[in-house]
Formats: structure tokens, sequence, C-alpha cells
């Protein structure tokens, strides 16, 4: 079907040859990471190609970027959605899983999906999302391993499988996980700075300041979206981009990074204004700069110990 649809439709304006992308003995249609330099008819031909070859898959996506200078110009998320058993109860269960209150129901579809086609990678990992939800976290980490050793690519179940694990404290082995999130998606993909955000807050766990700060130099430099899942996270970002300067003796950018956290409004993970009015005090004292004490005064008053505690010191 790919063959006769290339050579009654697409002719030569499309990317990949059958040979290069079907695998006969899995019976896998695998695209790995390509980048190439193509027209726009190219692009479109080729993403309506696949498009119409998902309707014969049971299960998998494939994502496709046109970008020019960094910007996106086109997307295309491409998964199965014809009316097969195992794709419709994958698709039921998704939906019901984004609805508040549907959380059972969404776990049985997802349980039919998996008992119909049981090497369904991201049914595995959703399901995996939903134990997380319901606390069952052995259940869990079994269905993100499972999805794993099913698609090695799918970095929505290490990302999944590593907050287990931050949830355990174990530092090391989410490390390990989201290393392999962000290799397994692109910087074009939310999931990929949501990792390595991650990543900065296990190295700081560890006392690894010059590796959170790897991380945070890069989170912190992009530009996110309002849509963008990461956006309301920006504010979290430069406060622990700050408090990593500060112990790398970095103290004019900890400055500067503190500074940036008082201009965004739209954070969301409760960063009380005593703690940043206490940490943007201590870089300004490192810095030499004036100002401290009127933070450290205005942090005291709203119940900063530390702050209460620097400013008898300076008596």
């Amino acid at each position: 079907m790919y063959e006769h649809r290339v050579e009654s439709y697409f002719k030569s304006g499309f990317i990949f040859n059958a040979e290069d992308i079907f695998n006969d003995q899995e019976f896998i249609l695998n695209i790995p990471r390509n980048v190439s330099s193509i027209t726009v008819k190219q692009w479109k031909n080729t993403v309506n190609l696949l498009i119409y070859m998902a309707q014969f898959a049971i299960s998998g996506n494939i994502g496709a970027w046109m970008t020019e200078e960094g910007k996106i110009l086109r997307y295309a998320w491409i998964e199965p959605k014809g009316d097969k058993a195992v794709v419709q109860e994958f698709l039921k269960g998704r939906k019901l899983l984004e609805q508040e209150g549907n959380i059972e129901k969404a776990q049985e579809a997802l349980d039919r999906a998996i008992e119909i086609y049981n090497k369904h990678a991201q049914a595995y990992e959703r399901r995996g999302y939903v134990n997380f939800l319901l606390k069952k976290y052995h259940d869990a980490e079994r269905d993100f391993t499972k999805s794993i050793l099913i698609d090695q690519s799918n970095a929505p179940a290490y990302y999944g499988r590593a907050r287990l694990k931050m949830f355990k404290e174990d530092w090391e082995g989410s490390l390990a996980d989201l290393d392999q999130a962000v290799k397994t998606s692109l910087a074009l993909q939310d999931i990929h700075w949501i990792a390595r955000r991650l990543k900065a807050e296990c190295h700081i766990e560890l006392g690894q300041f010059e590796k959170a700060e790897f991380e945070l130099k890069y989170l912190t430099r992009r530009q996110f979206k309002k849509d963008s899942s990461n956006y309301p996270f920006q504010e979290i970002s430069w406060f622990n981009y700050g408090k990593v300067l500060l112990e790398l003796g970095k103290y004019e950018d900890a400055l500067q990074a503190f500074d940036q956290v008082f201009l965004i409004e739209d954070g969301n993970e409760n960063i009380s204004e005593a703690d940043k009015l206490l940490y943007r005090g201590i870089a300004r004292k490192k810095c030499g700069r004036n100002g401290f004490i009127a933070d450290w005064n205005e942090a005291s008053k709203m119940g900063s110990k530390e702050a209460a505690e620097r400013l008898e010191d300076t008596k």
C-alpha cells in the first residue's frame, strides 16, 4: 500500500523509501530520528503518506516538525486512529484520563487495550500514569518498565519512571531515566525540557551543582509560549538557578537570576515571597550591593526565621 500510494500520488515528492523504514520480520514501520533539508511539498507529501499508513497500525506514533532557524513552521503528530478495537480502547482510555473524575474508567479502557495487544507501549505508559495517580507505585513502575522494554525510544515512560524514583529519593536512578528521556526526545518537545528541569533538581539533591548549572543554564535561556507545560515553571527554574550559582560562588550571575524571579508573574511552584527576598538579599550582600537589609527586613516580616537571624548578625 505504501509503494502503491507513492507511485500513484507522490512520485518523488517524499522522503523515505519503503525498504528503509519497513521491518518485515517484526511487522514494524520504524523511522529513526531524521533531519533533512526539504521543501514544503516534500514535507506535506511525506506526512500525508505516513498519516495514511498509520491507519494500518495498532500502536506507535511519529512526530514531524518543519523548522527554520529554530522556529516551528509546521508540526504533525501521527498515530493510529482507525476502527480497530485496540486503537479505540487506547484512544478512549487516554481521553478519559484527561477528564477529571474518570480515572477508573480510563484504567478499564487501557486494560482492555493491553489485553487485546500486549505490546502496546503507549497503553502501558498511560496506565503507568493512572497507577501513579492512584498511588499504586509498584504497579506504575511495572507498567513504565514494560513500556520501555517494548519501545526504548518512549520518552514519557522514562519520565514517568523517573518521577517514581524521585518520589523514593532515588536520585541516581532518576537521573538515569531522565537522561534517557532527554536523549529520546527533541528540544522541540515539552517533555525534553521537563526532563532537563527534573535533572537539575536531582543534581541539586546530590550536591552536583555544576551539573545542575549546565541544565538550568539552557532551561532559563529557553523562551516558552503560554500554552507550553513548561511555561509555569520558569519561576522555579530561575530560582533554583540562582541558588546553584550562589553555591558555585557566581554571585553576580546569581543576583541576576533572583532579579529575574521577581519579573515572572505566572509561576505555579508557590515559592514564598519571603524566600525570594531572602535569597536575593544573600546575593546582594555577596556582591557588595545595597538593599540586602531591606530584603531581609521584608522577608523577616513575612515569617522567614533565616532572614531574621541574618539581620541579627548584621547588628
